[in-house]
């Protein structure tokens, strides 16, 4: 059995920061973070765009940023939550800066603001195209200058100990020797990202599975609004599934023109914004166009553009085009939607706290109330910097009862039992994938989703046979995650009634 006083699952932004600021309050203390693949690998490392801050008040203001974002979560947001994150963004940005992050600059020696779809002004802070892999580097050399933080990486969280509603650590799979390793912790933190793997097409890393989310649900957490799941308009057109290139919201805010195959400026037909709609405006746009059309994709225009200024801006989404053989000066980039991001959630308070004692949540994993129906582009780094320092100053300036951790925490039973045939679990992972973009994609009916629940509810069966009979391995723990997520998407899709932000549904 390992203690430790601070067990973080994942080591994205979220859970990296907490990390850092917990255990330089409290250098007597173990923090400790275990992450399923490498430490820098999260769906942080691929947000592209930057963080969404008010920095120049001049042109730009709190409430400009705070009316945007209630626009875009289409009346769903916390309105205390929305103002709370973003007055507190300035303090976070100061933050990345002194720990090392570089921002760029303009001629002028200021913060060269950038401007995505939803936004009224310009106000994205980004590191070229590369935003989020700048921010984990700078934090992660911060851990690991830290004594009193154990950083495990290829350690999979696979289910947390509780016991009367309280949380008492996890049970955690190290996949280099198959061992299942028990950690009893006074706080657990999830900081597992997103869900992007459930739907094949997505812009998220491989790691993204919804692990963080599917165990709180078995610890009986709160999920809410599961069904709002934001589809990236412009990820880069391929037809197998996987990891999708995105191409970044802040190429159209740089001035690039969605088009169809014919050269159709298609946005202007749907919204005043154009191409600068929100993200679920966009994507459903595009949908409709493809159903219309019977098309794979639509085009990004960029060849009207500076192209010396572009590469300055984009190098690695210039690199990955020209290295496909897309000439932006000449060519157009074929996109489609993608599943990007999620904006619901284990429900948390504004300290972070779940409805499970001692456990807390973070990033995209969480449901704070800033998103509501759909995340306004670039808020998602700046609400993992802002809650991560929430739960940070609740656990240094609370005081705790010794017996709130107090528990009764044994081993995991090891049995011998044979190896899962790997064929199956590629297979069934695959035929979730398909039925969830069939079924509960960008837009959805209920007569696709009550099939989809029915389909679910015999693969929840099965996968919990396959768990108890066979050995345990990441690839098993995966899938019964990713089908978990599945019908929590699947259940509280049909329980809404009401189309609004990034969900819709139509008469069937």
């Amino acid at each position: 059995m390992i203690q430790t006083n601070y067990l973080i699952i994942g080591s994205g932004v979220a859970g990296l920061t907490f990390a850092l600021k917990i255990a330089n309050q409290f250098p007597e203390k173990k923090v400790c973070i275990v992450t399923k693949a490498n430490a820098d690998e999260s769906n942080t490392k691929y947000a592209q765009g930057g963080i969404a801050i008010v920095t120049d008040i001049i042109e730009d203001s709190y409430e400009k940023h705070i009316e945007d974002t209630l626009i875009c979560g289409d009346g769903l947001c916390d309105e205390s939550v929305v103002e709370m994150v973003i007055t507190e963004g300035p303090k976070r940005l100061k933050e990345l800066i002194e720990w090392g992050a570089k921002f760029d600059e303009n001629s002028k020696g200021t913060l060269d603001l950038g401007k995505e779809g939803g936004h009224s002004k310009n106000r994205v802070v980004h590191h070229k195209d590369q935003t989020g892999q700048e921010i984990q580097r700078a934090i992660l050399s911060q851990v690991h200058l830290k004594e009193n933080i154990l950083v495990l990486d290829y350690h999979l969280a696979i289910d947390l100990i509780t016991e009367n509603n309280r949380c008492l650590g996890a049970y955690v799979l190290d996949e280099k020797t198959n061992e299942i390793l028990t950690f009893q912790s006074d706080f657990t933190l999830l900081a597992t990202g997103g869900i992007g793997h459930l739907y094949g097409h997505t812009t998220n890393p491989v790691i993204a599975t919804g692990d963080g989310i599917a165990m709180a649900f078995r610890a009986n957490a709160d999920i809410k609004e599961m069904e709002f799941i934001q589809f990236h308009p412009t990820a880069l057109y391929d037809a197998s599934t996987g990891t999708s290139f995105l191409i970044s919201e802040a190429v159209r805010g740089f001035g690039a023109y969605l088009r169809t195959k014919n050269g159709h400026r298609f946005m202007l037909d749907y919204d005043s914004r154009g191409d600068l709609a929100s993200r679920d405006i966009v994507s459903q746009c595009i949908d409709l166009e493809l159903k219309k059309s019977g098309d794979d994709c639509v085009y990004l225009d960029c060849t009207h553009l500076e192209m010396n200024a572009f590469i300055k801006h984009f190098p690695m989404i210039y690199s990955r085009c020209q290295n496909i053989g897309i000439d932006l000066a000449k060519d157009w980039i074929p996109v489609v939607p993608a599943q990007h991001y999620l904006c619901g959630g284990i429900v948390v308070d504004k300290t972070g706290k779940t409805s499970v004692e001692n456990l807390f949540a973070c990033g995209e994993c969480s449901r704070t109330g800033l998103h509501g129906a759909n995340r306004l582009a670039s808020n998602s780094l700046l609400e993992a910097l802002v809650y991560s320092d929430k739960i940070f100053n609740y656990l240094a300036n609370t005081s705790f009862d010794k017996g709130q951790f107090e528990g009764k925490v044994t081993d995991w039973k090891l049995v011998s039992k044979p190896a899962i045939n790997p064929d199956y679990v590629a297979k069934r992972k695959a035929d979730l994938q398909l039925l969830m973009r069939q079924n509960a994609g960008i837009v959805r009916n209920d007569a696709d989703l009550l099939k989809a629940k029915e389909k679910l509810t015999l693969w929840k069966n099965e996968i919990e046979e396959k768990i108890n009979n066979y050995h345990i391995n990441a690839d098993l723990c995966e899938l019964q995650n990713l089908i978990t997520i599945g019908t929590l998407i699947v259940h509280q899709s049909i329980e809404r009634e009401d189309n609004c932000g990034g969900f819709v549904k139509i008469n069937s």
